[in-house]
């Protein structure tokens, strides 16, 4: 059983700890028949007044659209073999906004955690002004870590905003 914890500080180091190690994470979307899709990606992440927020850097995919535009709640799982996981369950939506954009790739730049990220450029060589780079911004509104040398877990929760 998860011990849940009043404030998203309680896990924060726990949280990123985790996502320096794992990196990767399978993002999960449902359809309009409520089937899941999971695809692996790599979002960035930050703490913003107290509440974890990522961003993540993506092709506009006509499958990833459509999930998101029927149903904006989508799942983040970490993994490695020593069994520490993270589930990120929240809402995310598209930002479009230029200076949103650019703020994302910065993060990737300069990695959000030190560490997770990568050369946005890589993918989208016109820059964060490529017609082809997105982001999806991360609002999550529940957050679970598991040791898994022992299994306890710990969690967070925040439905007030969604």
């Amino acid at each position: 059983m998860a011990v849940k914890v009043e404030t998203f500080s309680e896990i924060e180091g726990e949280f990123f700890d985790y996502v320096k190690d794992i990196v990767y994470c399978t993002m999960i979307t449902v359809d309009r028949k409520s089937r899941p899709r999971a695809r692996v990606l790599l979002p960035v992440w930050e703490v913003v007044e107290g509440r974890p927020v990522g961003w993540l850097a993506v092709h506009r995919t006509p499958v990833k659209t459509a999930h998101l535009a029927n149903n904006p709640h989508t799942t983040y799982s970490y993994w490695n073999p020593r069994q520490n996981a993270v589930f990120v369950d929240s809402v995310t939506t598209w930002a479009p906004e230029p200076e949103t954009r650019q703020y994302a790739w910065e993060l990737y730049r300069k990695g959000s955690p030190p560490g997770v990220g990568y050369d946005p450029r890589n993918f989208w060589r016109g820059g964060p002004t490529d017609p082809e780079y997105h982001v999806l911004r991360i609002d999550p509104w529940r957050i679970q870590v598991l040791r898994g040398t022992d299994l306890s877990s710990r969690m967070w929760t925040d439905e007030s905003e969604r």
